[in-house]
């Protein structure tokens, strides 16, 4: 993808795919901190092909050659728990905590978003949980609103489920 110089010096944006080293590296490290905030990882079900394109994507942000922050996206179905066709659900959106407060977070979820809403999708969804107010309020402040609970916390009391529409790709 294409690098960005922000106030925290060079960051790069790579499309590496679920399966690459440095993604699994940072999923492992956000599955840490699931444990730390709730007491157990997250065991949502994820294949490496989920994030495959066209169905998906995978993205790792470094900053300064060092893999700092990451997320993806992968293709929903319509269900009954609400989900519809064309929507994308988010997961393992996380940036490591020495490089926190510098816009990683919203950077990779805009670029998200944007490859989203490329690839014809409509609505990005995604679950989060009351112990992880950064994620809240970042995602309230990019116009996420609550949907209809998803997945297998959809009856959890932390769980929040957010989800936007996203708009036709020019």
């Amino acid at each position: 993808m294409k690098s960005t110089t922000m106030e925290a010096g060079t960051v790069e944006f790579r499309v590496t795919g679920y399966a690459h080293p440095d993604a699994q590296a940072l999923s492992a490290e956000v599955q840490q901190e699931y444990v730390r905030r709730y007491g157990d990882p997250d065991e949502t079900v994820l294949h490496l092909d989920d994030f495959d394109a066209p169905a998906g994507l995978f993205l790792v942000a470094y900053l300064d050659g060092r893999p700092v922050a990451c997320g993806g996206w992968r293709a929903k179905q319509a269900g009954p728990d609400g989900l519809r066709d064309g929507d994308v659900e988010l997961k393992r959106m996380f940036v490591v905590p020495a490089a926190r407060g510098r816009g990683l977070a919203r950077a990779v979820l805009r670029r998200l978003e944007q490859t989203a809403a490329e690839a014809g999708r409509t609505r990005v969804i995604l679950e989060t949980g009351t112990e992880q107010p950064e994620a809240v309020a970042l995602y309230g402040s990019e116009g996420y609103a609550a949907i209809r609970k998803f997945g297998i916390y959809r009856d959890h009391p932390q769980s929040i489920c957010l989800g936007k529409e996203l708009p036709a790709a020019a």
